[in-house]
């Protein structure tokens, strides 16, 4: 019988975005995109908008590794950069303050009680009033890269967007070619925003999307004049974003805040520890 072995992980999530997250200093995962493909599924697995793997990095507290669903490799998100820093101070690998490496670049984060505020990386690559068609109708956006790239649109009744139709469409538009793109619907409510999340690698409308959040904070505040701080409502919860701009210069300083929530524990056991 072939040697088993415990892989102890947690799910947590932020926002409703749920992540297994495994401590993989120790490299004891060698194939992450097989092992996201498996226990990502909703039935046959743990089920998971993503699995990240905490791995060690010159320079950095740790290494933040993101898998999509898919088994693609994300170069962040938002919301599971908050749950892993709370995953790693539960663990003890780090402080109430931290600062970790991602494929977009570093964050710093701060445990705050309940809640976890990370510094993300300046969006680029902002794309105002893009339109494209699908199906003889227009739409018009807002493109920019908050760590991964997003598709942001306006809409005056977001909760009646036929999500599951139109994103997958645009996700894959040849205007976001070679990387595909995540898509976002907003809808402006006073002195909050309520948006719903299509995301590349889960293929599929998310609960929360923190990304996706701070995109859609940036692209209202571009099109509404709205001033930041933004209270950001999800069908998973609600984030708070800030960020600084002046005129004819680009987003800096920007944080992203919401809970970040211990699921559960346990461990993964395999007879064929060669496969993970």
């Amino acid at each position: 019988m072939a040697e088993t072995k415990d892989i102890p992980f947690a799910k947590f999530e932020g926002s409703g975005n749920d992540f297994v997250i495994i401590d993989n200093l120790q490299k004891i995962i060698q194939k992450p995109q097989d092992l996201a493909r498996k226990i990502c599924q909703r039935k046959k697995g743990i089920g998971a908008d993503g699995l990240i793997l905490i791995e060690k990095v010159k320079k950095c507290d740790f290494t933040m590794r993101t898998f999509n669903p898919d088994g693609s490799e994300a170069e962040m998100c938002g919301n599971g950069a908050r749950c892993v820093a709370k995953f790693a101070y539960i663990k003890g690998i780090t402080g109430i303050s931290s600062t970790f490496q991602t494929l977009a670049g570093k964050i710093k984060a701060q445990i705050k009680e309940n809640t976890v505020k990370i510094t993300m990386k300046d969006p680029f690559d902002l794309q105002v009033n893009i339109k494209l068609t699908l199906d003889k109708i227009e739409y018009q956006g807002c493109y920019l890269n908050t760590g991964v790239p997003h598709f942001v649109i306006f809409s005056s009744k977001v909760d009646k967007i036929l999500l599951k139709d139109i994103a997958p469409k645009i996700r894959y538009h040849q205007l976001f070619q070679p990387q595909g793109t995540n898509v976002d619907f907003v809808e402006v409510k006073e002195d909050r925003i309520k948006i719903r999340t299509y995301e590349r690698g889960v293929e599929n409308e998310t609960l929360g999307c923190g990304t996706g959040a701070v995109a859609s904070a940036i692209a209202t505040f571009i099109n509404c004049q709205l001033l930041p701080p933004f209270k950001v409502i999800m069908k998973g919860g609600e984030v708070t974003v800030w960020f600084e701009h002046q005129k004819g210069k680009s987003f800096t300083n920007v944080f992203l805040e919401g809970e970040a929530n211990l699921v559960y524990q346990g461990n993964l056991t395999t007879e064929d520890t060669e496969n993970l």
